[in-house]
């Protein structure tokens, strides 16, 4: 009896018995034996040497570690501190504003340094101007108290803000040659016209020392005396 004719005829010949069993099928032994034809899409796998190739691709730039950046804001901390720390005249400015707002007659309260702000300091032949705004914080103790050490700021209590505006000469020990303050409520110190005051005085305060430099030019006396009457 005849088997059924395939669709796909099997060519047997000089191909070999292996050859025909792999392509018919035939044989009791033909699945077991027949070897899987790969997928279309599956992608051979890389081989060991072109892995190690592309291990020296470049990879991405790590962030540095937290010690690493430790030091580096600790030194930019440290730039920024020795930047805002007030200069030894701006510290004299300071001292000078407490010892003037405490000289007034309606202070009966020991007043403390809170805050140094907007501090300018310019150098010219004539000396240094140095202008500042100090926010005080009034304490618990009279302004006659002896031991200040211990005075302690008050909370929701009166902070006044004082102006100065100081003209030093160029001396080993400078001398002030102008100086205004102004102290009052912050918002006394922000009304337009006593801001534009204050700025016309500190101008005028500035300007200290340069007049004298113009009167008297190195020889102008020397060619005044030799004029005939």
């Amino acid at each position: 009896m005849s088997s059924p004719s395939s669709p796909w005829p099997c060519r047997r010949g000089r191909a070999g018995a292996e050859a025909a069993q792999a392509a018919c099928g035939a044989g009791p032994g033909a699945e077991r034996g027949a070897v899987p034809r790969k997928s279309v899409n599956e992608r051979p796998k890389p081989a060991a040497g072109r892995s190690a190739r592309l291990s020296g691709v470049r990879q991405p730039r790590q962030p540095p570690a937290a010690g690493m950046r430790f030091p580096l804001a600790l030194c930019l901390g440290l730039v920024a501190l020795a930047a805002a720390s007030p200069s030894p005249l701006q510290r004299r400015v300071v001292k000078e504003v407490l010892e003037y707002f405490h000289g007034r007659s309606n202070v009966h309260f020991l007043f403390k340094e809170q805050a140094v702000e907007g501090a300018v300091e310019r150098e010219d032949p004539s000396g240094t101007f140095v202008q500042l705004r100090v926010t005080l914080a009034q304490t618990a103790c009279r302004k006659r108290t002896p031991q200040r050490q211990n005075c302690r700021a008050l909370e929701n209590r009166r902070k006044p803000t004082c102006l100065a505006c100081y003209k030093f000469d160029s001396g080993d020990v400078p001398k002030v040659l102008d100086k205004y303050q102004n102290c009052g409520p912050s918002h006394h110190l922000a009304v337009k016209e006593i801001k534009q005051r204050d700025e016309a005085e500190c101008r005028a305060v500035e300007e200290a020392g340069k007049a004298s430099d113009a009167l008297y030019l190195p020889g102008m006396f020397a060619f005044s005396k030799g004029l005939p009457a």
